[in-house]
């Protein structure tokens, strides 16, 4: 068919010059801010001691958890740390926790919307489709174009790709509240602030934690592709191991990366259930 192609790839890259060029200050701004958000993540992870943290993290485990969790965490961390790896670790860890958090921060906000109004959910919609259906390869070009090399995109194309979960199924959680008691609640002549903070959020945090944690199980699945725009970390032992066929050394760093991904989601699957006496 002769039918001129459409110049897609053209716009965007327009759109791209045209941003960098006149929202260069925004964009100086937001690198600020996350940069200092995953610097001071990662200062407080190593202010302490590897075997002083493994401990905090292992009574914590036991706290949320059992005591298979809490000995899943020493034997894991200790194993990392033996491994050379608590370092990068602990550098991984950082950029991890503040895509997370940052997508948390955006997320639940934008999903009660799409919660109470429907147009805001049908505009939102094929948005997630398109964020969670496109490679997150795609995602570095224009994360590099507007912050550089560095963990700093690395964040930004995490959270991109991290967000759908958490406004999804805030959606649904607060969607799935019974009607019953949400007219009880008005009955009750309760205000619209009223009826989300104290009836539709408790109800709908179990799915909201579920959304939390696909949102962080997505951000450490980017731990690699990061690196290569530059994010230090575990991420980038694999990237190297992988570049240079060094088998050994991509096992190692890889076998990090699971047991950091097992801990998170058990932390956070656990984080709700009722604690067994």
């Amino acid at each position: 068919m002769d039918i001129p192609k459409l110049p897609l790839g053209k716009a965007l890259e327009w759109l791209e010059n045209w941003l960098t060029t006149y929202c260069g200050p925004l964009f100086d701004f937001i690198a600020t801010i996350i940069g200092g958000m995953v610097s001071a993540i990662e200062g407080a992870l190593t202010f302490l001691p590897a075997l002083v943290l493994i401990v905090l993290i292992a009574a914590l485990s036991y706290w949320i958890g059992k005591w298979r969790m809490a000995l899943f965490a020493v034997i894991g961390l200790l194993l990392i740390d033996n491994l050379g790896l608590w370092g990068p670790s602990m550098q991984s860890l950082a950029l991890v926790l503040t895509a997370s958090i940052l997508a948390v921060v955006i997320g639940v906000p934008i999903g009660i919307l799409c919660a109470q109004r429907n147009a805001v959910r049908n505009t939102v919609t094929p948005i997630l489709d398109f964020m969670q259906t496109m490679p997150a390869f795609v995602y570095l070009l224009p994360a590099v174009s507007f912050f550089s090399l560095g963990v700093v995109p690395g964040v930004i194309a995490s959270i991109i790709f991290a967000i759908p979960p958490t406004i999804r199924l805030t959606n649904l959680g607060i969607r799935q509240v019974s009607e019953e008691l949400v007219e009880a609640a008005d009955a009750f002549g309760s205000t619209p602030t009223q009826k989300l903070v104290k009836l539709q959020l408790p109800i709908a945090l179990p799915t909201i934690m579920a959304g939390v944690n696909q949102t962080i199980m997505l951000s450490l699945s980017m731990v690699v592709i990061s690196s290569m725009i530059g994010a230090q970390g575990v991420g980038a032992y694999v990237y190297r191991a992988v570049s240079q066929a060094k088998t050994g050394d991509g096992f190692e760093a890889g076998i990090a990366i699971v047991i950091i991904a097992i801990l998170l989601d058990r932390l956070t699957q656990n984080a709700l259930k009722p604690k067994k006496r």
